[in-house]
């Protein structure tokens, strides 16, 4: 009888401890989260902020210089790209650093850890490809969402930026493009019918 006692009580007391095992473990894991959330929120500021400044600098560069619209539009394509391979950079070190500590998850697949892999994991997730052949787990999979939702914003951002590029520049040296030779073209046809 007393031994079953000691069992009941052991039971009792091994089921306490594994419900107060599990809920520090809970705490643990929410106050991890609620560390990375800042961290997240500063790589997320710091890609936008460089992504605004990128496309100052190419618009005030494809303004001063008196190029034709052709190439100062290809140059405001390739200075996005760069512009956006800055901001995949920018993640890809935040992986490499947070991997690295071991704290906040790992990332399975073929992967090594390197920063080639987590440039490779950025690109995945900035462009919203997500081939699947990487993949996150634990609270590091958060940011994986958050570049794949910032690249989405950034990359129409920088759709927009080139329109309204193209818009201007197209407009400003049509000739370029033979709109100017098309117009000059019509209102010449245009005295030769009114004299018949």
């Amino acid at each position: 009888m007393i031994e079953r006692r000691q069992a009941t009580r052991l039971t009792v007391l091994s089921n306490s401890l594994g419900s107060v095992w599990e809920r520090v473990t809970r705490q643990i894991e929410m106050n991890d989260l609620l560390l990375l959330t800042p961290i997240n929120c500063v790589v997320i500021a710091v890609s936008v902020i460089v992504h605004h400044e990128c496309l100052i600098l190419i618009s005030r560069f494809l303004g001063m210089h008196r190029e034709k619209a052709r190439r100062k539009v290809l140059l405001g394509v390739f200075g996005t790209i760069i512009a956006h391979s800055i901001e995949v950079w920018i993640f890809a070190a935040a992986y490499y650093f947070l991997l690295a500590s071991g704290r906040w998850g790992e990332i399975v697949g073929d992967f090594d850890g390197g920063i080639v892999d987590c440039v490779y994991l950025s690109f995945t997730c900035f462009t919203t490809v997500g081939f699947g052949d990487v993949v996150a787990v634990g609270h590091v999979r958060f940011l994986t969402v958050l570049e794949a939702l910032t690249g989405l914003v950034l990359i129409t951002w920088s759709a927009s930026f080139l329109f309204l590029q193209m818009e201007k520049f197209w407009n400003s040296d049509q000739d370029d493009y033979g709109a100017k030779e098309t117009v000059r073209k019509k209102h010449e046809k245009r005295p030769h019918q009114n004299s018949e």
